[in-house]
């Protein structure tokens, strides 16, 4: 390849003839009023489970789902704790847990998109979090970390109790 034929590949503006390659085409964000909702807080996104992470500032406040695969699900996820959960289905009466995450009662609990009422519970959701609402929202991780300082403290019991017993039979 010559110089001149490499500065023509790299060239932004096709020349004739040239087949233009097809771009990676950009996904739709779902649900994309929440966001236009609290952008006050300037929040962050991040691609999480096929769907979209919604943060502000160290929390995680939503996950926004609008996919093929068990339509039921789709909708505006709260990041939230069991505690909260009968306060916050009085403000949400559609408010209910997920299929996809398992029969047991876990802290995400969704606004489905089906029902009739959504645009107005989901900006509801959207004003609470912007008013500091602390029902809604959770720092990722907080609950894994104790868990993880717990293993590490059983496996070094463990060492601990083998170390012993084997210096017990030493003497």
């Amino acid at each position: 390849m010559t110089k001149s034929s490499k500065s023509d590949t790299r060239n932004f503006f096709p020349m004739q003839g040239r087949v233009r390659l097809a771009t990676k085409k950009r996904k739709t964000i779902p649900h994309e009023f929440v966001l236009d909702a609290i952008s006050s807080l300037s929040p962050r996104t991040r691609p999480m489970f096929g769907c979209l992470a919604v943060y502000v500032e160290n929390k995680i406040v939503f996950l926004l789902r609008d996919k093929q695969d068990n339509g039921a699900d789709n909708g505006v996820w709260l990041a939230t704790t069991s505690e909260h959960h009968e306060s916050l289905r009085s403000e949400f009466p559609s408010m209910r847990s997920i299929p996809a995450l398992g029969s047991g009662v876990t802290g995400w609990q969704v606004l489905p998109a089906e029902e009739e009422d959504f645009e107005e519970a989901a900006l509801r959701a959207c004003e609470m979090v912007v008013a500091g609402d602390h029902r809604i929202g959770k720092i990722p991780g907080a609950k894994r970390s104790g868990k993880k300082k717990n293993r590490k403290k059983e496996k070094a019991s463990k060492r601990a109790k083998k170390i012993a017993a084997k210096r017990k039979l030493r003497k």
